[in-house]
């Protein structure tokens, strides 16, 4: 008897220390998604890879022909802060971290199919690790171009420690303590966690090892950790700027009400027709293809000299146009405005892609003069918005982006981009492309084209 109330004594302190403990996670607004015994909570789907726990930490292998596998919670979150450790042993054992995961389970015959938000766990030199990638459906989110300082927190074959904030339409993303990724977007509001093993492409790469622990979940009463305030944001909101962009010195060049900030490059006001606003989206109409034989290009009332310029911009086929900068308008010429010039074509059927030198005339490049070093799988088709990007800095050095990734680079005024200058259309202009300040540009081309989330940031 006594034997059994000892037994009893020894359960009740147990439960007690489990009570307490259960109680100091609640205090603490973490809950463990992995118990660091088992599998419980989750369930593998999409592929064969293979997920085991071995010394609190869940494996998983990659198996030879099989698609890319993910081990999900079985429950949804909507709104959360998540942190976990994950190793990569291999350079062939990309993996990420699913957030508000999807899943077809009748895609691919029956094999199912998981897509959504992605935060990226990439060991290869091109160290995108902690950048968003949305799985299965529109491609890369946020490359890590967008933020090259954090390109060197991910360690290969070290347990990093990543920490993902999705609160409303803001997803944040760290790794090793190193702010990553920050984007705005409301396509999925809620969804599962997932852990990925990638396919892999060589079979003697079959057992490679993707490991993940510490694995802890906070759903309310967020404490969010601060960005530096030179972050890049995506923002796939139309026409709108977050707190954090406007705290950061960024405005809207287009508000996607009317023509306000904007001016003809011919006269002191905005274009009577041509030109149109619908939806939140800026428009040119097609006309004949000459350029600017219409109604002519707009250019901001304002002029600048270094910045970072964001917009979207939508083809139609055949379609050309571009984006220009530091527009004088003090040339005098007949047709568009001239000024450095990122390029807006369908490259695919447009002529102007296949002339010029070397490429140089097609989307994303330094018109005539530098060609955008760009990736198919990068570009997003006619009629589909692409993202453009020029940087400016205060010390001269441009960068055109594409979707997020750089694609051209090149510093004004030196010799480099004078010899370029010497060999292309605009060499009868003196000092091209090297004004103080200008205006931005978009260019009636004679095709319809179209414009939307314009907006930039002056640099210091």
């Amino acid at each position: 008897m006594k034997y059994t109330r000892n037994i009893l004594a020894v359960l009740f302190t147990s439960l007690t220390l489990a009570s307490c403990a259960s109680e100091q996670i609640a205090d603490d607004g973490w809950t463990d998604l992995f118990n660091g015994k088992d599998l419980s909570g989750w369930k593998p789907v999409a592929g064969t890879a293979t997920f085991e726990v071995v010394d609190g930490t869940i494996e998983g292998t990659a198996v030879a022909g099989s698609p890319n596998t993910f081990l999900i919670t079985e429950e949804m979150y909507g709104d959360f802060i998540l942190e976990l450790d994950l190793k990569i042993s291999h350079l062939s054992s990309n993996s990420g971290v699913m957030a508000r995961g999807q899943f077809d389970p009748a895609a691919r015959e029956g094999k199912g199919l998981v897509f959504g938000y992605q935060i990226e766990a990439d060991p290869s030199e091109r160290a995108w690790s902690g950048g968003v990638y949305d799985e299965a459906r529109r491609g890369w989110l946020y490359p890590l171009d967008l933020n090259p300082a954090a390109k060197t927190a991910f360690k290969m074959g070290e347990f990093n420690h990543y920490r993902i904030e999705a609160i409303g339409n803001e997803i944040k993303t760290w790794v090793n303590g190193q702010p990553v990724a920050y984007v705005i977007d409301d396509l999925d509001k809620t969804g599962f966690i997932g852990l990925q093993v990638h396919s892999i492409q060589k079979a003697e790469d079959a057992g490679r090892k993707t490991s993940f622990k510490n694995v802890k979940i906070q759903t309310e009463n967020f404490k969010s950790k601060a960005f530096n305030k030179d972050i890049f944001v995506v923002n796939n909101s139309l026409n709108a700027l977050s707190k954090y962009e406007l705290d950061n010195g960024w405005k809207l060049l287009f508000n996607g009400q009317n023509s306000e900030g904007w001016r003809s490059a011919k006269k002191e006001t905005f274009p009577e027709s041509g030109w149109s606003i619908k939806d939140g989206i800026l428009t040119i109409e097609s006309s004949d293809g000459r350029e600017s034989a219409n109604v002519g290009d707009i250019v901001t009332k304002e002029q600048y000299s270094a910045f970072d310029l964001a917009f979207e911009f939508r083809l139609t086929e055949g379609a050309n146009s571009g984006v220009k900068y530091f527009v004088t308008l003090s040339e005098g010429n007949v047709g568009s405005a001239i000024g450095l010039e990122y390029q807006v074509l369908d490259d695919d059927k447009h002529p102007d892609a296949k002339m010029g030198k070397d490429g140089n005339r097609t989307m994303s490049s330094l018109y005539d003069l530098i060609k955008a070093d760009k990736n198919a799988r990068f570009i997003k088709p006619v009629g589909e918005w692409n993202k453009g990007r020029v940087v400016v800095t205060p010390d001269n050095k441009v960068t055109h982006y594409l979707n997020g990734v750089k694609v051209v680079e090149y510093e004004r005024g030196s010799q480099a981009y004078r010899d370029l200058v010497a060999i292309s259309k605009y060499a009868k202009w003196e000092n091209f492309g090297e004004a103080k300040q200008g205006h931005i540009l978009l260019q009636d081309h004679g095709d319809e084209v179209s414009f939307k989330n314009i907006k930039i940031k002056e640099l210091k």
